[in-house]
């Protein structure tokens, strides 16, 4: 069987290979644990070196790799470039963060020392999702070698090229044969990876993956399982009682937090929540004129913010969320325009209200926005947490005592104060509660699911304790 991907903007074949099934995977996992006594042994200094190879290499080859993104996910090539700027980026802050909380220690005893080591867990399956897919999956990788471990990835069938491409870099780099392997192909391959002898599980997807694999990992406590999910993330902008911000810049704040990377970021903005009245009616009237001035183009044409879905099948489904929507109430604000028809990957912004109507409690994975309108902050902060995950979240005030209060009663992991729901950086954990994550936060908290600590007592002699009640 032959995997394909294709530009979704123009339909262009990008790569094509082999379909990767049961008998590769476990052809792989078994290179990948004969190789990993001897990856473990391997000094750190060594596993660091290739690790900064890697990163020198990805930086030698920005502009290429960047293009790469670029055709195979239809993403703007501004939005490419800072991805493989944060792939770079990303080796320097996973070794800074092995050192700060997953490296050595010890501490003079009478007896002698004791020793915190932190040791690799061993093979660790890596699948990816399509949105970064060189960045996200980066974040698994780069952390869990450093640490020691052997790794198996998988990319997302919708991005093979750009996961083939970081495949070959690891090589270049010097890493040993069997260290790193990639396995091609979609559900069936990545079930028949993880179904095998693997001792984690490293994810980054949809909530409904998530909970597949939080049930099919339950009987193998063995597995360290870190799942990096999806968010129905809440953006409240709030004036002052004098109406204060002008209302452009909100909407910049809120069009960047929903839109950017055509909505296709697990922290983009799903939920605007505004007050009612006067100042809530000029946010949301610049919120909708902004939104439908937003530049839609293919990466290779005019620059613009937003390119295709990743598919004109997920462009579909996002035009159908958003009908349905419609349909059980919505008030269409912005329609979902199909700028190149609507048999292609292009959408424009689509904005709904949605107050006072019950809506799914779920992850709109495209550039949709419902907006609620709340008569009091204490209303606007439980529309906020009325969800099931638990991802991103955004505060836009300029009191700063409202900000005290939304940091410390919103739940998510992510919470900004006026900037996007979509502002991360590596050097901080980033995670969510609920389903969007099962408390294993990655960035650079990936250094704690990517290695167990090991507590020693050590003597360097054989000394005779005392036994109470032992005659002598």
């Amino acid at each position: 069987m032959i995997l394909q991907s294709t530009n979704p903007a123009n339909g262009a074949i990008i790569w094509e290979g082999k379909v990767d099934g049961p008998e590769e995977c476990q052809k792989a996992l078994e290179r990948a644990r004969a190789a990993a006594p001897l990856w473990a042994r391997t000094p750190l200094g060594e596993r660091l070196a290739v690790a900064r190879r890697f990163g020198a290499l990805l930086k030698d080859g920005l502009d290429d790799v960047a293009r790469l993104i670029a055709q195979e996910t239809g993403k703007q090539l501004w939005d490419s470039r800072g991805e493989v700027n944060a792939m770079i980026g990303k080796v320097e802050i996973s070794i800074a963060a092995q050192a700060e909380r997953a490296g050595m220690r010890e501490q003079a005893m009478p007896f002698g020392r004791s020793v915190l080591r932190h040791r690799p867990h061993g093979v660790m399956a890596v699948l990816g999702p399509y949105n970064f897919p060189g960045h996200l999956p980066n974040g698994h990788i780069v952390p869990a070698l450093i640490a020691g471990n052997v790794v198996v990835f998988k990319p997302s069938e919708e991005t093979p090229a750009v996961g083939a491409r970081m495949a070959e870099l690891w090589t270049e780099a010097g890493l040993p044969e069997g260290v790193f392997q990639i396995v091609q192909g979609g559900r069936e391959t990545g079930a028949a990876l993880v179904a095998g002898d693997i001792d984690g599980l490293l994810f980054t997807g949809s909530a409904q993956a998530g909970r597949v694999f939080r049930h099919a990992f339950a009987d193998r406590p063995h597995v360290i399982l870190a799942l990096e999910l999806g968010g129905n993330n809440p953006l409240i902008a709030w004036p002052d009682n004098g109406g204060d911000g002008e209302p452009e810049a909100v909407a910049s704040l809120v069009n960047h937090s929903a839109f950017i990377t055509t909505g296709q970021r697990c922290s983009c903005a799903r939920r605007l929540i505004l007050p009612t009245g006067t100042a809530g009616d000029r946010m949301l009237e610049a919120v909708l004129t902004q939104a439908a001035a937003l530049p839609v183009s293919a990466w290779d044409e005019a620059e613009g913010f937003m390119g295709p879905l990743i598919s004109a099948r997920a462009a579909a489904k996002a035009r159908g969320a958003v009908a349905a929507l419609n349909a059980s109430g919505a008030k269409l604000l912005l329609p979902a325009a199909a700028p190149r028809g609507d048999d292609s990957a292009f959408m424009g912004a689509a904005v709904l209200e949605v107050t006072g109507i019950s809506t799914p409690d779920e992850e709109i994975f495209a550039p949709v926005l419902q907006v609620i309108r709340a008569d009091s902050f204490d209303a606007a902060i439980a529309a906020a947490n009325n969800t099931s995950f638990g991802l991103s979240a955004g505060l836009i005030a300029q009191d700063a005592a409202l900000w005290e209060r939304f940091a410390s009663e919103i739940r998510a992991g992510v919470v900004n104060w006026n900037r996007p729901t979509t502002g991360a950086a590596s050097a901080m954990p980033f995670g969510g509660l609920g389903d969007s994550g099962n408390h294993r936060p990655s960035a650079a908290y990936a250094a704690d699911y990517c290695a167990y600590p090991a507590a020693s007592f050590e003597a360097p002699r054989i000394e005779s304790l005392p036994i109470p009640g032992l005659a002598r």
